[in-house]
Formats: structure tokens, C-alpha cells, sequence
């Protein structure tokens, strides 16, 4: 991929840290920039949908609200991504850390029902479009001397199931290889990377499932507020800290 100029902009010293949240309109993405923003940092939220962007900016105390920027970008188009990374740097002149949140799945998952169109949309989603971000924000995060990623992955990542589907599990399995290539290759130019593997978590990701789960289940499992505390260990860890992976499992089945 080609850089442009604004990817080389010369970054503000001593200013307020800036996180970027993808799927930050729903679930994890959403409880991760309300908690970012409610420690006192600058949060560009991406997603696709400007209504749920701005339901995520209601939910934030009023003090955090002038701190949340709502950036709709569609990860499946790497031209949208150049220009979200381009107007986050025009007005914050840095990122610190990247909380790739958005992902997606559908109901018919099975390897024998997996359409091809969904198989796509599934890795434009979950893996593709973190690659073109995370690439197009490298030149940045190497300027500053480094950075932070935070991959929300899944445990379909580990061990494959027959529940998460078959691209569900292929795009995680590619996101847990994508972030230990992050940290072998860009470790010298101080940028980490961790990738979170929850298990069940109570998101609206649930209602895809060919069987969604009934309430009563759903309250046993994590909740996305669970998972923000995560992202917030290994995003504010001392640089000299590198937290590469983060298995998460409900307590009770």
C-alpha cells in the first residue's frame, strides 16, 4: 500500500492520548471507547452505521462526550480506510492505540451451507479490514516511536468449532497469526500488539446465530464491559510490556 503524506504528519507532544475503536457502535468495540474515553482519552469511533455511532457518543458521561469523534467507515473498502486514517490524523495528530473491535458472522456458518458472498463479507470484516488499517496506521505509530494494537480475536482462534463457523474460525485463526506477525516484525520500532480470545460474550453478535441464545443464558456469559477492562490492561501496560495474547472465559456455563 502506498502512504501518503498525512500518514508522515509531525505528531503533537504531551497531548491527550488517542485511541482508535473499530465496531465502536455496538458490544465490545462500544463498552471499549466508553471506557477509554471516561479515563480521559481522545477516541475516534469507526463504524459503519452513524445512528449507532451516536447512540455510543449518548451513552458517555458528559464530560467524555467532546472527546469522541464518530468516523463511518466501511473496513471493506481499504480507499475508506485512507481517508478515515486521514482525517483522524488531521485532527488529532496521533493515534497510541488501535482496539480492532468489528467483526461479524452469519447464520448459515456450516462448512456445507457457507455462501460465497458471506465467506467474503465474514474476512472483509474480521481479518481483511484490520490488515488495511493496521498498515495504513504503521507509518504513524513508528513516527512516534510506537503504539499499541489490540485485536478483539475469539477462541474459535485456538481451537476451531463447529458453533463459530467455518470463516468465523479461518478470520480468527487469521487474526492470531496477523498479530504475532505484528509483534516479530515491528517490536523494534516499539509498537505491540495483544489479541483478546473471549469465549461467550452477550453482544448483538449472538443474534446471528442459526439458534440465538435465550436471555437466561446470555446473563451467564461475559458482558462487553468484561472484555473493555482487558483491552485497558494490555493498551496501558508500561511500553516496556508487551501482554501478547489474553484468553477469556465466562465462569459459569
Amino acid at each position: 500500500m502506498a502512504h501518503s503524506a498525512f500518514d508522515l504528519m509531525p505528531l503533537k507532544k504531551n497531548s491527550t492520548p488517542v485511541a482508535i475503536v473499530t465496531g465502536a457502535g455496538s458490544g465490545v468495540g462500544r463498552a471499549t471507547a466508553l471506557k477509554f474515553a471516561g479515563e480521559g482519552w481522545h477516541v475516534a469511533l469507526l463504524g459503519r452505521r452513524t445512528g449507532s455511532l451516536a447512540e455510543t457518543i449518548a451513552l458517555a458521561v458528559p464530560a467524555a462526550r467532546k472527546r469522541l469523534a464518530a468516523l463511518v467507515c466501511d473496513l471493506a473498502r481499504t480507499e475508506a480506510i485512507d481517508e478515515t486514517v486521514h482525517e483522524i490524523l488531521r485532527r488529532f495528530e496521533r493515534v497510541d492505540v488501535l482496539v480492532n473491535a468489528a467483526g461479524n458472522n452469519v447464520p448459515r456458518r456450516a462448512l456445507g451451507e457457507l455462501s460465497r458472498a458471506d465467506y467474503a463479507a465474514i474476512m472483509d470484516a474480521n481479518v481483511n479490514g484490520v490488515f488495511h488499517l493496521v498498515q495504513a496506521l504503521l507509518p504513524t505509530m513508528r513516527a512516534q516511536g510506537g503504539g499499541t494494537v489490540v485485536n478483539i480475536g475469539s477462541e474459535a482462534g485456538l481451537q476451531a468449532s463447529a458453533k463459530a463457523g467455518a470463516a468465523y474460525v479461518i478470520s480468527k485463526f487469521g487474526l492470531t497469526g496477523f498479530t504475532q506477525t505484528i509483534n516479530a516484525e515491528e517490536r523494534p520500532n516499539g509498537i505491540r500488539a495483544c489479541c483478546i480470545f473471549p469465549g461467550d460474550i452477550n453482544t448483538p453478535l449472538l443474534n446471528k446465530r442459526p439458534t440465538p441464545p435465550p436471555p437466561e443464558a446470555r446473563t451467564r456469559m461475559m458482558q462487553p464491559e468484561d472484555i473493555a477492562e482487558c483491552v485497558w490492561f494490555a493498551a496501558t501496560l508500561p511500553a516496556r510490556v508487551t501482554v501478547e495474547q489474553i484468553l477469556v472465559r465466562p465462569s459459569r456455563s
